[in-house]
């Protein structure tokens, strides 16, 4: 570990939240002169501070420990370019519009990476009074199901949650052709153009 960056680091998040040493000292009930070794490189949290510093600075305890921010490029606006992430335990979904690090039930989730459905898997759409009506003959039950189905274009992403045991049928307005992903929780992510 260099203590010279985790120290530079912490100096970095402290001002970022506009606390002195002092403040950030008393919200941990230290010294202030505990605050300022650490950010002069003389000295490093100890492991059971590390909760609660990256609490109060916003910080993944990893970046503290690594005394470094990685930032990401701007990325362009083109929502079919979202990533997905479905947390395993808990079933929470969560987009992402670039690089991130997503975590839910404390682990660190993976990106699905969105599979070409084939003629098979593809879900069946329909025009109805100006909608896509979309419906599937998917398995529904608790152990294997559509999550959800998504409906990206390029500015825009409008996601349908499903349950078990519900039939999928649902309806989106049809406003130009976009990408429609959905989340099978065996088999992944798919996707067809529309």
């Amino acid at each position: 570990m260099d203590y010279t960056k985790i120290g530079t680091l912490i100096y970095k998040l402290r001002k970022e939240k506009n606390m002195t040493q002092k403040q950030l000292a008393d919200a941990m009930n230290l010294s202030d002169r505990t605050i300022s070794k650490w950010e002069r490189g003389l000295g490093c949290p100890d492991i059971s501070l590390l909760i609660q510093l990256s609490e109060l600075l916003n910080v993944n305890i990893k970046e503290i420990l690594s005394g470094d921010l990685i930032s990401n490029e701007f990325v362009g606006g083109n929502m079919k370019n979202t990533k997905y992430y479905v947390c395993p335990l808990c079933g929470n979904i969560t987009l992402s519009t670039g690089n991130a690090v997503i975590s839910c039930c404390s682990r660190v989730l993976e990106e699905l990476v969105p599979k070409k459905a084939t003629d098979k898997e593809k879900l069946n759409v329909e025009i109805v009074e100006d909608e896509w009506f979309i419906s599937s003959e998917h398995s529904m039950t608790k152990d294997h199901y559509i999550s959800f189905l998504a409906f990206a274009t390029g500015d825009k992403i409008q996601i349908i949650k499903q349950y078990p045991e519900w039939n999928i049928q649902t309806r989106i307005s049809k406003r130009g052709h976009g990408m429609l992903l959905w989340y099978c929780t065996k088999h992944g992510l798919f996707y067809q153009l529309i």
